[in-house]
């Protein structure tokens, strides 16, 4: 094997002088790792590579010195060399645990204590989706690192992160997601753990409320009979019995975000047996809810019949929560709901939904399904792992103010295979237009994602490419075109186009304040949400790249702190951007999907805005230290002459 070799190879070089180059054997180590089964290769010659002198003299030469909290750090660090040699330890780690590899410098116990406490600390890697940071990694750095921590996985199991790995679960529901499938497998590792008589797991009723979320939400399904068994029980429960499962459902529903499949199974009995009295109970639904369903009763119907089953089981919160918000009181989106559920997709598209979500249902089915999810959960759209930020935000935004919009969009993507824009005065169709971003169909991605996203990032590359040569960042033009006719049209950029440099930087923080802080902006509360371009940095502090978000509001929190709060189309937005600026989804009096910061912390990540040049505040107002706090942070990591 060519490996072998490349290892032997190495060996001798570094016989005869220890400071030969690692840099190809560690290369070939990469490329391995990128390949199906690699991390098998190099588990069973981490004897043989140590042997060789892959560590050197290096910290990594003397495993019992390390820290969980140096590797984290390594794993994420900006070279390859660094992450790729991390890599290796940690499987060096797991050989020791296992009793394959017979380490003078560690014990197996010490080795355990050492890969729970890293994983620990990068649970993130476990939820199946990348952060902006891990994706935007060169040489696919980020998804090694993704499929080590699942290698690991498999081979230790969950048991000894049980705690952290419930706790990681319970915050990214907190969340919302729209994509829930990597939780729902997570969720899956801890109901073995919970199960497996072997693990003492008593006492974890955080655990095992996500467990019966899933698993056995109501009485009749406590101890997970299977569907078809318990389809048989329903039908011989009384109407206090199945009033009973009803609130049990919407209970464990609301609680978590989650929907069983037992739900699915029990919201299509009742309708077959024509018991939609207990409709509202099963959705736990609230005022609004119910005089949504009230006025829109054959529609719901409809889209129950059609969309909610066990395999989109998912889709019964999306339901609730768009009823919840009133969304068939606005004007267009029940008639446009109708002819999504008749809705003729194309030969190409059908395969495409097929290929990403199975044949158990007809693909018009799963999609129809996505409908519901993302207008029922605006901020719950991720990007996935393909750098379509753009669209992602189009598709938030047009799903919480403008759906009918949305769904004339979605009927023509999935349709037609083409969408139509107007951008300054002109059309645009996606039909022909070269790809932009997106090169391949995006598949980390809920349905509505899938069908329109490739459309809508050729049309803002066309956008673009129509701006390339104009005097300004494209943004300033594209985004009122694109999103909407809210979006303003004053706009700031933090750099000059031509050059790069800052410019300015203390009047591009003016106008921020001015524009959106309400002691400066004469108490202007934000009326629509705002696009916006963030310096994205890693948890060091160092420049990632820039991102696109949303400014949803800014205003005091209930601990009475300034903080602004956006929308991030990252499937987590809980992120460390280093300088100890955390994003917080929760705690602070976020909207669910939503992440904060302190108006100081955010504004030093700012890269470009919109504001509304009429309703400007003073910008000689603003504070001299507040500007001065918020340079430092951002002149202190991405703005700094490194970068």
């Amino acid at each position: 094997m060519q490996f072998d070799a490349a290892i032997a190879e190495f060996a001798r070089a570094r016989r005869s002088d220890n400071r030969a180059s690692s840099m190809g054997l560690l290369e070939r180590a990469r490329q391995l790792m990128t390949m199906p089964g690699g991390f098998d290769v190099l588990y069973r010659r981490i004897a043989t590579l140590e042997a060789a002198g892959i560590f050197g003299t290096s910290d990594w030469s003397r495993p019992a010195l390390l820290k969980p909290v140096l590797a984290k750090q390594s794993l994420r660090a900006s070279g390859a060399v660094t992450t790729i040699v991390e890599c290796i330890s940690e499987l060096r780690m797991l050989a020791v645990v296992r009793g394959d590899y017979f380490h003078p410098g560690i014990s197996a116990e010490q080795a355990s204590h050492f890969l729970t406490q890293v994983m620990a600390l990068n649970l993130d890697l476990l939820s199946g989706t990348l952060s902006e940071a891990d994706r935007e990694r060169p040489k696919q750095l980020g998804e090694i690192v993704q499929s080590l921590y699942q290698y690991l996985v498999d081979h230790l199991g969950y048991a000894s992160l049980l705690d952290s790995l419930v706790d990681e679960v319970w915050r990214l529901l907190e969340q919302r997601p729209v994509q829930v499938d990597s939780i729902r497998e997570m969720i899956g590792q801890i109901a073995t753990c919970l199960y497996d008589p072997t693990l003492d797991t008593s006492g974890n009723e955080d655990a095992a409320r996500l467990v019966r979320t899933l698993f056995g939400p109501t009485p009749g399904s406590k101890e997970d009979p299977g569907l078809a068994d318990y389809l048989d029980r329903l039908g011989e429960m009384d109407e206090k019995s199945l009033a009973r499962e009803a609130s049990s459902f919407a209970d464990t529903m609301h609680d978590t975000g989650l929907a069983s499949p037992y739900h699915a199974v029990f919201i299509r009995f009742l309708r077959e047996r024509g018991n939609d009295d207990l409709l509202p109970e099963a959705l736990g639904l609230t005022m609004t809810g119910r005089d949504d369903l009230v006025c829109y009763t054959q529609l719901v119907k409809k889209l129950i019949d059609e969309a909610i089953h066990p395999e989109t089981c998912q889709a019964v919160y999306g339901l609730t929560m768009m009823l919840e918000r009133g969304s068939l009181f606005t004007p267009a989106v029940a008639q446009a709901l109708w002819r999504q559920i008749e809705l003729r997709v194309s030969d190409e598209n059908r395969e495409l939904i097929r290929s990403v979500f199975g044949d158990a249902h007809r693909p018009r089915v799963f999609l129809l399904a996505g409908v519901l999810n993302l207008l029922g959960q605006p901020l719950g759209v991720g990007q996935g792992n393909n750098p379509s930020c753009q669209s992602a935000i189009g598709l938030s935004l047009w799903a919480d103010h403008e759906a009918d919009y949305l769904l004339q969009l979605l009927a023509w993507a999935a349709r037609d295979n083409e969408i139509l824009i107007r951008f300054e005065g002109e059309e645009v169709s996606s039909k022909d237009l070269e790809a932009g971003l997106v090169t391949e169909n995006p598949v980390d991605v809920d349905p509505v994602s899938l069908i329109l996203i490739p459309h809508l990032d050729r049309i803002y590359g066309e956008m673009w490419r129509r701006c390339s040569d104009r005097d300004d960042d494209a943004h300033r033009w594209i985004n009122p075109e694109f999103y909407g006719w809210w979006v303003n049209h004053g706009f700031k950029v933090v750099s000059d186009v031509t050059t790069g440099e800052i410019t300015d930087y203390d009047g591009f923080i003016r106008h921020f304040y001015a524009s959106y802080h309400p002691f400066y902006n004469d108490n202007m509360p934000l009326i629509h949400p705002q696009p916006a371009g963030i310096a994205v940095t890693d948890s060091a502090a160092r420049f990632v790249g820039r991102h696109a978000i949303v400014i949803q509001r800014v205003c005091l929190s209930p601990d009475n702190e300034m903080r602004v709060y956006f929308f991030n189309p990252n499937n987590d937005s809980g992120q460390d951007w280093g300088q100890g600026i955390n994003c917080s989804t929760r705690g602070h009096g976020e909207i669910r999907g939503e992440a904060s910061l302190p108006i100081t912390e955010f504004a030093s990540r700012l890269y470009a805005f919109h504001y509304d040049k009429l309703e400007l505040g003073d910008i000689d107002a603003i504070p001299e230290d507040e500007i001065e706090r918020v340079s430092k942070l951002a002149f202190d990591s991405w703005a700094s002459e490194e970068n």
